[in-house]
């Protein structure tokens, strides 16, 4: 799979950016502004992973997320050290002003270039979703997702955040005591720490983290009790609403997997069978195992089919298992052709091909950009 990046933030209705510290303070005057913006977003990030989880439920997800420069499947966000900071010395009652971030002088190791300062803070790159300075960044998002779902929950979980605050306002206590108290309450979920960290998954949980390794897991909290009654609450999805939008991510699932097991089969029948046939270092016992290997992807996409039919999430769980079961098998044993195959004997484009394969010399060579 391949991802990209969602920035997400948000204003009010005269312009005003609240996750924007500086602005929020001049405009409003108030320090306690953006402490309870920040705070209605991590108090959703705790309550809703699992729905952010579910709306970057997608099968490419399911191979990139915790590797390849993507961040983890624990739902956390990262604020940096200079907020967090911050926000503990706000929630223990300090008089801390308005937030100004930290920065640093950046080197460029000559001395006639004019100093430059720069915020201390960088996205931390192996968060799911840190705070980029006015901002945040969703970066577990898959490059083939229209990112629709992903903007409604996060608009949907930070609005009932605000509405939280707003009900308590209204109704008497004090704007500064109520975001202290949901910071304090939820800023668990704050992790300015490496995500790629071996041990972090299992410390998440500890934390009351949401962490749901499988895409298929995350699609079928969609109409858990909790999250029903969280988007109809806010007049954004019914029950029944959910169910269907659950229904279409799984069968969506499905279908991309039932095209790879057949996709994969028909590149060992039409590709690497022939090419093991033509090529003397590859056995029969190769050969033997190929075919078998087509045979078993065959069978496993009709039963993923058959099932879908009459059970939905068992037939996703099904699909998700192959890919890391059967397919994952067949793919060591492509593998393995490949090796004792000789190149010119190949015929599936390899990781050189891919990667390294200058093809602008190569069309210019066969002469397509001859005068």
């Amino acid at each position: 799979g391949s991802g990209k990046h969602n920035n997400w933030s948000f204003a009010t209705v005269e312009g005003l950016q609240l996750l924007n510290p500086s602005q929020a303070f001049q405009k409003t005057g108030s320090p306690h502004v953006f402490p309870a913006a920040i705070a209605a977003v991590v108090r959703g990030v705790h309550k809703y992973g699992d729905l952010m989880r579910q709306s970057i439920a997608t099968p490419g997800n399911d191979f990139r997320l915790g590797g390849m420069e993507a961040p983890p499947v624990v739902i956390s966000t990262y604020l940096g050290t200079s907020l967090a900071d911050y926000l503990q010395r706000y929630i223990a009652g300090e008089e801390v002003g308005a937030y100004a971030p930290a920065k640093h002088e950046l080197p460029f190791g000559v001395g006639t270039l004019p100093r430059i300062r720069v915020p201390s803070e960088d996205r931390n790159r192996t968060s799911p979703f840190p705070y980029g300075g006015n901002r945040f960044e969703f970066r577990a998002a898959g490059s083939s997702q229209n990112v629709s779902m992903i903007n409604t929950t996060l608009n949907t979980m930070t609005a009932e955040g605000m509405k939280v605050i707003a009900d308590r306002v209204e109704a008497g206590e004090d704007a500064k005591a109520v975001a202290q108290e949901l910071l304090k309450k939820h800023m668990k979920c704050v992790f300015n720490g490496n995500g790629y960290d071996p041990e972090w998954p299992d410390k998440a949980v500890k934390q009351d983290i949401w962490r749901i390794d499988a895409g298929v897991d995350a699609i079928c909290e969609l109409d858990s009790k909790k999250n029903v009654e969280f988007f109809s609450s806010m007049g954004v999805f019914s029950g029944e609403e959910c169910e269907a939008r659950k229904a279409i991510m799984l069968e969506h699932y499905i279908g991309v997997v039932d095209m790879e097991l057949l996709t994969l089969k028909d590149m060992i029948l039409q590709h690497i069978l022939p090419c093991c046939d033509a090529a003397p270092s590859c056995d029969a016992s190769t050969t033997k195992e190929l075919t078998a290997a087509a045979e078993t992807l065959t069978k496993k996409a009709h039963e993923i089919t058959a099932l879908a039919e009459t059970d939905l999430p068992k037939a996703a769980k099904m699909a998700y298992e192959a890919r890391f079961g059967e397919m994952a098998a067949v793919r060591e044993l492509c593998d393995a052709a490949e090796a004792v195959c000789k190149d010119e004997l190949w015929t599936l484009a390899t990781y050189k091909d891919l990667l390294f394969l200058d093809t602008h010399t190569a069309v210019t060579e066969e002469g397509a950009f001859a005068a």
